[in-house]
């Protein structure tokens, strides 16, 4: 009796229309369902992560931005405050002192 080689013939061995079968088989089509949905839900969640990105960037840029140059003018006057006191020698006053 001859040894039957696996993989010998064009089919395989198998059904020559096996390929056809799994691939239209209900567990193929539920994947592909699966995985197009998936797609469709992770488009709108870039969409949607974009919208909320660009909303946060523009109140940052209103909202935020201006508070830091002001923050910083005030600083750099309350600097040039303290130098003239102490080129004048008056004693710095609590205020100058940021207390």
């Amino acid at each position: 009796m001859a040894a039957k080689r696996i993989g010998a013939g064009k089919s395989g061995g198998g059904d020559p229309n096996i390929l056809a079968r799994i691939s239209n088989s209900e567990i193929v089509s539920q994947g592909r369902r699966a995985a197009g949905d998936a797609v469709e839900v992770s488009k709108k969640l870039l969409r949607s992560t974009g919208k909320a990105a660009w909303i946060a960037g523009t109140t940052f840029l209103i909202l935020v931005v201006p508070l830091i140059i002001e923050m910083d003018r005030e600083a750099q006057i309350n600097e040039i405050e303290l130098q003239q006191a102490s080129l004048l020698g008056a004693p710095p006053s609590p205020m100058q002192r940021g207390l």
